[in-house]
C-alpha cells in the first residue's frame, strides 16, 4: 500500500466480486492493477496461476509484467497477463482442433490477407467488386464477428434485403476459404474462443478453475464479443475487475460498446463502484481544460479530474490565416522550447483528427531539418518485401495458408503466370485440397504444359525449406536460405536504386527480429515467430529512446503521455468532423469530444492549440469556425494569441444572436448553441424551421449564385442584421457568405 493514495488502496484491497474502476487520465491505473496483483499474491495468498489480466497492447502487457515482477517477491511468472487476442491464441492453439476443420498449427491472416480472401470470393461468386467493394464487404464481415454473429445468422437476419444477402453469401465463402486454409482472422480469434466455450463447457471450466481473479484494463474500448468473452471467464467466480475510463471511449469506429463499461452495475448488481480522479500526469491548467471540455457530454458517469501539480502554463490557443502558416509556427513553438527550455525533440507530440493533416507538418519539419516519426503509417511487417519473406516463412510452416502460397508463388518470378495458378486453383478446388498439395500434382493438372516444371521447382523449394526445420536449422537460418535460393536478396542488389537499398533495409531488420527471437525464446518456434509478429501493434513500435518528434492521429495517441502536445487544426467540420455534426447519433459529437478530452490529457506541461481560417479540404478551400471545443475551456485558464480572441467574439456575438432569434420564435433553447443545423442536438429542445426567418431558403434547400452556380444550403447562422449562409456548392465545394451579399435565388 507504501505511495498509494486512498482510493488506490481502496481499490487494491478490494478483492472479492465485481469492481469497476472509473480510473481517468494519468490517475495510475496501471500502479493500481500490478499492486492488487501483488495484493492479491502476498497479502491474500492467491496462487499467481489463477490470476489473469488483460490490457490491449503487447507493450502495455509487457510493461504490467515487468511492474508485477519487480513487487512480487516469488511467483509474479506465473500471472498470465496477455491481449485479448494473445489470450485467444494461446487457448486456440491448444483446443481449437476441437472445432471442426481447424488445426493447431494454424495462421492468422491480416488486413491484407483478408482483402486478398475477399477478392477471390467476388472473383468465384462472379460479384462485381464495384457494386461490393472489398473493404465494405470485409467491414460488414467484421461487424458480424464482433456481434458473435455466424453466416448463417446473418444470412437469415438478411432476408428481403438483396445487398445484405449477396455479402451473407460472401461471408459464408470467405469462411470456408479461411477454413481450407485453416487460418483464422483477428475477429475470428476472440469468435472461435467464445465458440470454443459455448459448445464445449468442459474447456471453459478449465479456464474458469484456471482464472478466478480477472482483471480487465481499458474496459471502455472492449466490444460485445470482448464482453461475452469475459463474461464466460468470470461467471463462475465473479472476482472481476475492469478499469477504464468512459471519458476516453474513442473507438467507436472499431466496434468499442461504451455501455459495457457504463451498465456494468446493471450486468454486475453486487458490484462496487471506486473513482480515481487524482491525477499525476498534468498540470492543473491543462486538467481544468480538460474537464471543461469534457463537462459538456451527457452520457457519461460524473466526475472530475484533480492533481496537487503546479498551476503551471495556460493552454494556448492561437488562429492562423491558413493551414501552412498553422504548421509553420508549430515548428516555430517546437524550435522556441528546444532553445529556451532545453527540451530535446522526443518530448512533443504533433496531434491531429486525421492522417491528411500530417503532410504539411512533415513538410515544415523537413525544412527546418528537425527528425520525426509518424506513428500509424503504413505497418512495417505490411512493406512488400517484408511481408514477401513472411508468407515464405507462413508456407513452411503452414503449407495449407492459400494465401501465403498464392503471393510467393510466382515471387521472384519464375514464369508461374496467374492463369497457370488459377488452373491450379480449379484443381484444388475439384479435389478439395489446399493450393500447395495441388501443385505437388502439378503433372496431373490439364493445360499446365511447361509450367508445371516451374510449379515443381517451387514444392521442391518450399520442402527444402521444411526439412531444413525438421532438422534443427534455426529459423534465421531458413530466412537466410530464402533470400537467397530465390534469388530476392541478388535481384534488390542488382536494381541499385534508392528503393532497392530501402527494401534490403527492411530485410536487414526482419532478419534483426528474427535473431533478437531466437536469443529471447525459451524454445524457439516458427509458428510462435509468425503469431508474435501478427499480434504486433503500432505503439509497440514507439521507441522513446529516439530524438524525434512523434506525428500521430488522436487515435493513436491513445494511452501515450508527452510533456508538450501541439494539436492542430481545432475547426468546426475538422474536429468535431462535418460527419458527426450531421450525424443523427446523437453520441457523434460527444464521442468527438471525447476525443478531444483525450487529446488534451496526452499534455503533462503544455498545450499548444491552433486552427487555420481557412484549409484546403478534398480539393476546395473551406473556412470553418473555430472549433466548438476551444470555446468549451474554461476562459481562465486559455489564453488565446492574434486575432483568435477577435474571431470568437464575433462567432460567439452571432450566435447568441440567433439563440435570442431562435427564443422569440418560440423554441427552447437548452444548451449552448454552437450549431444551427436541423438536427443538431441538444441546442433545441424542439425542432426549429429556419424557413421562419427573413429570407426565402432554409436549410436542405437548393440556392443559385451567380458566380458559383447552384448548390446545397448547409448551415444558417443569425448575425444581428445579416446572416451567414454556408452552401456546398456542385462544382466549387462549400462556400461561407453573408447573405445580403450573396444574394442567393431559391431553386
Amino acid at each position: 500500500m507504501n505511495g498509494l493514495n486512498n482510493m488506490q488502496q481502496a481499490a487494491v484491497s478490494c478483492t472479492e466480486g465485481p469492481l469497476l474502476l472509473l480510473a481517468g487520465a494519468g490517475s495510475g491505473k496501471t500502479r493500481v492493477i500490478t499492486h492488487r496483483i501483488a495484493y492479491l499474491i502476498e497479502e491474500m495468498g492467491v496462487n499467481p496461476y489463477n490470476i489473469l489480466a488483460i490490457t490491449f497492447t503487447n507493450k502495455a502487457a509487457g510493461e504490467m509484467r515487468e511492474r508485477v515482477d519487480r513487487i512480487v517477491s516469488f511467483g509474479a511468472g506465473s500471472v498470465w497477463v496477455s491481449t485479448f487476442h494473445s489470450l485467444c491464441v494461446r487457448i486456440l492453439r491448444r483446443y481449437i482442433n476441437q472445432l471442426e476443420g481447424y488445426q493447431g498449427n494454424f495462421t492468422i491472416y491480416d488486413s491484407a490477407d483478408q482483402k486478398a480472401v475477399v477478392k477471390a470470393c467476388l472473383k468465384k461468386l462472379n460479384m462485381d467488386p464495384k457494386q461490393y467493394p472489398e473493404k465494405m464487404v470485409m467491414s460488414e464481415i467484421s461487424k458480424a464477428k464482433e456481434q458473435f454473429i455466424t453466416p448463417s445468422e446473418y444470412d437469415r437476419a438478411a432476408s428481403g434485403n438483396f445487398r445484405k444477402m449477396q455479402t451473407a453469401r460472401v461471408y459464408n465463402e470467405y469462411e470456408a476459404q479461411l477454413r481450407a486454409s485453416n487460418a483464422l482472422d483477428f475477429d475470428d480469434l476472440l469468435f472461435k474462443t467464445v465458440e470454443l466455450f459455448q459448445f464445449h463447457p468442459e474447456i471453459l471450466d478449465n479456464y474458469q478453475e484456471r482464472f478466478r481473479y480477472i482483471m480487465v484494463d481499458e474496459y471502455q474500448d472492449t466490444n460485445h464479443i470482448q464482453f461475452l468473452l469475459i463474461k464466460q471467464l468470470a461467471s463462475k467466480y465473479r472476482n472481476l475487475c475492469v478499469v477504464g475510463d468512459d471519458d476516453q471511449s474513442i473507438y467507436k469506429f472499431r466496434g468499442a460498446n461504451i455501455y459495457n463499461i457504463l451498465n456494468f452495475e446493471q450486468e454486475y448488481s453486487e458490484a462496487k463502484v471506486i473513482k480515481l480522479e487524482q491525477n499525476y500526469r498534468s498540470t492543473k491548467n491543462i486538467l481544468n481544460a480538460a474537464n471543461g471540455v469534457i463537462s459538456h457530454n451527457g452520457g457519461r458517469k460524473e466526475k472530475a479530474l484533480w492533481t496537487e501539480l503546479p498551476e503551471g502554463d495556460k493552454v494556448t490557443f492561437s488562429l492562423y490565416e491558413t493551414e501552412y502558416q498553422e504548421a509553420e509556427y508549430a515548428i516555430r513553438n517546437i524550435v522556441k522550447c528546444c532553445e529556451e527550455e532545453g527540451r530535446s525533440y522526443n518530448e512533443f507530440a504533433i496531434l491531429y483528427r486525421t492522417n491528411a493533416q500530417s503532410r504539411i507538418f512533415e513538410e515544415k519539419l523537413l525544412m527546418k531539418n528537425i527528425p520525426y516519426k509518424i506513428i500509424g503509417g503504413q505497418n512495417f511487417y505490411g512493406r512488400k518485401e517484408v511481408k514477401d519473406l513472411i508468407c515464405y516463412l507462413k508456407a513452411v510452416d503452414n503449407g495449407q495458408d492459400n494465401m501465403a502460397i498464392r503471393r510467393i508463388i510466382n515471387v521472384p518470378k519464375r514464369g508461374i503466370g496467374a492463369t497457370s495458378v488459377d488452373k491450379i486453383q480449379t484443381y484444388a478446388d475439384t479435389y478439395e485440397m489446399s493450393l500447395l498439395d495441388a501443385m505437388f500434382e502439378a503433372e496431373n493438372i490439364p493445360g499446365l504444359n511447361r509450367a508445371a516444371a516451374k510449379v515443381e521447382g517451387f514444392t521442391n523449394l518450399i520442402m527444402d525449406l521444411r526439412d531444413m526445420l525438421k532438422e534443427g536449422a534455426f529459423i534465421s537460418e531458413i530466412f537466410d536460405a530464402v533470400l537467397e535460393r530465390t534469388g530476392y536478396w541478388d535481384e534488390l542488389v542488382a536494381e541499385g536504386t534508392d528503393e532497392a537499398e530501402g527494401r534490403m533495409e527492411n530485410l536487414t531488420e526482419l532478419k534483426n527480429k528474427i535473431v533478437t527471437y531466437e536469443e529471447e525464446a525459451e524454445h524457439p518456434q516458427l509458428s510462435e515467430l509468425l503469431e508474435e509478429i501478427a499480434l504486433v501493434a503500432d505503439v509497440d513500435g514507439i521507441d522513446e529512446s529516439e530524438d524525434k518528434v512523434l506525428l500521430m492521429t488522436l487515435h493513436s495517441a491513445k494511452g501515450l503521455e508527452f510533456p508538450v502536445v501541439l494539436l492542430g487544426g481545432m475547426e468546426d467540420n475538422l474536429f468535431p468532423s462535418k460527419m458527426s455534426l450531421v450525424s443523427e447519433d446523437e453520441d457523434a459529437v460527444e464521442e468527438e469530444r471525447r476525443l478531444c478530452y483525450v487529446g488534451i490529457t496526452r499534455a503533462k506541461e503544455r498545450l499548444f492549440l491552433s486552427a487555420a481560417k481557412q484549409r484546403m479540404m478534398h480539393g476546395s478551400t473551406n473556412y470553418n469556425p473555430i472549433s466548438r471545443f476551444v470555446k468549451e475551456i474554461p476562459e481562465e485558464v486559455i489564453e488565446i494569441n492574434g486575432d483568435g480572441a477577435f474571431a470568437m467574439r464575433r462567432q460567439n456575438a452571432a450566435l447568441n444572436d440567433a439563440k435570442n432569434t431562435m427564443a422569440g420564435l418560440g423554441a427552447s433553447v437548452t444548451g449552448k448553441p454552437y450549431s444551427y443545423k436541423t438536427g443538431s442536438k441538444p441546442t433545441f429542445g424542439k425542432e426549429f424551421k429556419v424557413e421562419r426567418l427573413a429570407i426565402d431558403y432554409k436549410v436542405g434547400d437548393r440556392v443559385r449564385h451567380v458566380k458559383f452556380g447552384t448548390g446545397v444550403v448547409t448551415e444558417l447562422v443569425s448575425g444581428g442584421k445579416d446572416y451567414e449562409v454556408t452552401v456546398d456548392f456542385e462544382n466549387v465545394g462549400v462556400k461561407r457568405m453573408f447573405a445580403s451579399f450573396a444574394k442567393l435565388k431559391k431553386i
